[in-house]
């Protein structure tokens, strides 16, 4: 069984789910270049816990967690598997790395980590576990926080960081459309990735242009350092195009450790 990779992936919007724009046929041939894999762990914004949580149930509820859409995303499921082994598994690696981790019988997946896996994996043929984001984790700790889930790559685990590129909520409900800035952070971000400066990454609030207006708050960004993290320096690193929604939500999108035939 060959490594599995780590990638970053924008959800931006809830309509993301039925609306696939540039990002979703991208994600879609992406994940039938990933053939082999054991399990995909995900981590999203939208589980913010206090320590860290995995999902350990054997089947995984879809969560329409959000308010005000059309009713067709409520209609959507993704019948995800979970798997309680590597649950157990994570589990340990989590505490070894010194975070404060339970196991949740209960929880499923939220739509930001099901969104992005209706592209990836349509068939829903591979188990899922979720990871919850602390929600006082800083930039060092997502980074640390994918160094700890690392090790699941080699056994074949897809380790996904879905967050969103650009997430300025308040834009994008008052339809504010100002792709410039947005793109301009977006692409100190790619720069940032291709050059493998994580130092730079991590300090992106000091450092990056327009990084408070494109993350007013941090969770949308952090999953980006968690596949940072569960990646290697020396391996390639691909920039996956999603294009701009909304006039200020970037889907872009990063993959970690795929050979070149398999980028989108």
């Amino acid at each position: 069984m060959s490594n599995g990779p780590s990638i970053f992936v924008s959800h931006g919007s809830p309509m993301f789910a039925i609306e696939p724009g540039l990002l979703g046929p991208n994600l879609q041939r992406l994940g039938e270049q990933l053939s082999t894999l054991s399990a995909i762990v995900v981590v999203s914004p939208h589980w913010q816990t206090q320590g860290v949580r995995v999902t350990a149930s054997a089947s995984l509820a879809t969560i329409h967690d959000f308010g005000g859409f059309p009713a067709a995303l409520y209609a959507l499921q993704y019948p995800a598997r979970g798997t309680p082994r590597l649950a157990a598994e994570t589990l340990g690696l989590l505490q070894a790395a010194g975070f404060d981790v339970l196991l949740d019988n209960e929880r499923g997946l939220d739509h930001g980590a099901w969104v992005p896996l209706r592209y990836l994996k349509p068939g829903a043929d591979v188990p899922v576990l979720q990871v919850s984001l602390p929600h006082d984790i800083d930039a060092a700790g997502a980074l640390r926080l994918g160094q700890a889930l690392a090790p699941l790559r080699e056994r074949g685990v897809l380790i996904v960081g879905s967050g969103s590129l650009t997430h300025n909520l308040y834009e994008f409900r008052q339809h504010i459309d100002d792709p410039e800035y947005a793109q301009t952070f977006a692409d100190w971000v790619a720069d940032a990735v291709a050059r493998g400066d994580t130092a730079a990454l991590v300090a992106y609030r000091a450092r990056a242009p327009f990084a408070a207006r494109a993350h007013p708050t941090e969770e949308h960004y952090l999953p980006l350092l968690v596949a940072i993290g569960a990646s290697k320096a020396d391996e390639p690193r691909q920039r996956i195009e999603g294009g701009m929604t909304y006039g200020v939500l970037s889907m872009d999108s990063f993959a970690f450790g795929l050979s070149t035939a398999g980028a989108a």
